[in-house]
């Protein structure tokens, strides 16, 4: 494959385009959630079939397509790399959905009742008409937890049961959404207090009723039911995870190669870190350096209100300052929103513009409880990963790609590709001077620390390999898990168990985000080699023009 005027030459509607397009409008029509995402009118006080039958449907979905691609002819490399690009994504789902393996989806990050809820952040509420259509869907969250719970039992019968870790924190987070003054109380709180009819408040007031009442009849279910049949081994092993990790990145990792890069790798930051504790305080230790850190005024933010405007203002300053430099900012990526969460779960995410760009890409930090005071030195590259360079340039660019992208290209997503780039976005940050700041630095470098814990943690956990020596070696457990993310890592308490769930309970993701590093850093050395004109600013664009792609397929892609 070659990248050379790929997109610029593509004629839309080739019979490869027609495939896809058809997938993606079928995937749309069946998915309400998804169109919420979009921005789209479509089905939105209703959810996904989350059943086994809306599984199979989807595993058919994918198999009709799959038949189809086989009989469409590439008109070039565009669709050529589409081809590849859809034969790798879906081949893997209908891969899973034959070992039963779609089924599970528990865990505290990533589950069907996480989508089933965090919907309602994307959900419009401006006007009259629109929270109305919340409150039918805060109705209809009954049938499609049924569906979830539904699934989860046949998942049980097929032999592959939850761990009791990811059903105790998942009743735990649902407690907290639907507790007083939780998520479900205060989105109440905030569209209420806007101008509306007293039918339409009535009506919303009676759907949060209704959807804490379903998920608390979820919570009393994962209890009952589901935990008693519940394993309490966290590792899923080897071959479950090898499959977890293709989707997750597009490619066959060397699982074990892996492992211990993951440990060279992490040395190699620590070393960086040690370096740059110097520069703060002579002689400090890295701990001692972060402890300088967060005691300077310099880098404090005192509450989330003001966090807030901080995020807005750095994401707004690297936009206009990449724009027309190192990038070519889409229109429709110039505007970016930051947010504070109304939930407490400790993480930080970021949720793409809608499809016309009337709903801006928005970056959002999930503020555990207690937590009012934020250091800069630490988010700083955060925003970055999260804003542009990172998430919202890579998505905002695909999405932008009309005239060169079929729709399910311009909104494929996959994290190798994706949580890779925003990687390399931070360290690009710091290549172009903009964490020059020790303070900054550090941030990037701890950030970086933790990605590379996390390979050597979700490798070991999963896989059953010996942990490493400095935890005695043996075999995993939480309390070694626990320790080695500490010893590594400088968060807070309630973030840190977070992050540790969250590899626990979502296998193969975390790993993605240094493994897709990796390969963005390698691709960009290797065009610098082959092209002695090599200019950053075409590389990033040819790159990101052509949306998100399995890292076998971005590699080929990028280099034949």
């Amino acid at each position: 494959m070659t990248t050379d005027n790929a997109h610029t030459t593509h004629q839309m509607g080739s019979e490869v385009d027609e495939v896809a397009d058809h997938y993606w409008a079928a995937l749309v029509q069946s998915s309400p959630t998804l169109a919420t995402a979009l921005g789209l009118d479509l089905n939105q006080d209703e959810y996904d079939d989350l059943s086994p039958a809306g599984l199979d449907a989807q595993y058919r979905l994918a198999m009709d397509t799959l038949d189809r691609l086989d009989q469409a002819m590439p008109a070039d490399d565009t669709d050529r790399i589409t081809v590849a690009a859809m034969r790798s994504s879906l081949g893997l789902e209908a891969e899973s959905h034959d070992k039963g393996y779609d089924l599970l989806s528990l865990n505290g990050i990533a589950s069907g009742v996480h989508e089933i809820r965090e919907v309602y952040d994307a959900m419009p509420t401006e006007t009259p008409d629109q929270v109305s259509t919340v409150a039918r869907r805060l109705h209809a969250t009954g049938p499609a937890l049924d569906g979830w719970l539904a699934t989860q039992r046949a998942s049980i019968d097929a032999g592959i049961p939850a761990a009791i870790r990811q059903v105790d924190l998942l009743v735990e987070q649902i407690t907290a959404w639907t507790s007083d003054g939780g998520f479900f109380d205060d989105y109440l709180k905030r569209t209420a207090s806007r101008d509306l009819p007293d039918a339409v408040t009535t009506a919303l007031a009676e759907g949060i009723d209704a959807a804490k009442r379903n998920f608390r009849r979820t919570a009393k279910a994962l209890s009952s039911e589901i935990a008693p049949l519940a394993t309490e081994t966290d590792a899923v092993g080897i071959d479950r995870y090898r499959l977890a990790s293709r989707q997750f990145v597009g490619t066959t990792v060397d699982l074990t190669e892996t492992y211990e890069w993951g440990k060279q790798e992490l040395a190699r930051i620590e070393q960086m870190q040690r370096e740059t504790a110097e520069r703060i305080r002579p002689g400090a230790s890295i701990k001692e350096a972060m402890a300088v850190l967060d005691a300077d005024p310099a880098y404090q933010i005192t509450g989330t209100a003001a966090l807030k405007v901080w995020i807005q203002e750095r994401a707004d300053e690297a936009i206009s300052s990449l724009d027309g430099t190192h990038f070519e900012v889409p229109e429709q990526a110039r505007h970016i929103e930051g947010m504070i969460a109304s939930t407490h779960d400790g993480g930080v995410y970021y949720t793409p513009p809608s499809d016309d760009s009337s709903r801006p890409g928005r970056m959002w930090w999930s503020v555990p409880d207690g937590v009012n005071t934020f250091t800069t030195w630490r988010e700083l590259t955060t925003v970055y990963h999260e804003g542009a360079p990172g998430h919202h340039l890579q998505t905002s660019s695909a999405i932008a790609a009309r005239e060169e992208l079929n729709s399910w290209r311009r909104n494929y997503w996959t994290s190798g590709y994706g949580e890779g780039w925003a990687l390399y976005a931070e360290w690009l940050m710091a290549d172009l001077g903009y964490m020059d700041d020790p303070g900054h630095f550090m941030g990037l470098l701890d950030g970086q620390s933790m990605r590379a814990a996390r390979v050597v943690l979700d490798i070991g956990l999963h896989c059953q390999f010996e942990a490493p020596e400095e935890m005695g070696g043996g075999e995993w457990n939480w309390d070694k898990a626990w320790a080695f993310f500490n010893n590594h890592v400088s968060m807070d308490e309630g973030s840190a168990r977070y992050e540790v769930n969250r590899y626990f309970g979502w296998p193969g993701q975390a790993p993605s985000y240094k493994l897709g590093e990796r390969t963005w850093l390698e691709l960009r050395e290797a065009a610098k080699a082959k092209d002695p004109n090599f200019d950053l600013k075409e590389f990033h664009t040819t790159a990101l023009r052509m949306g998100a792609l399995p890292l076998d397929v971005l590699r080929r892609a990028m280099l034949s």
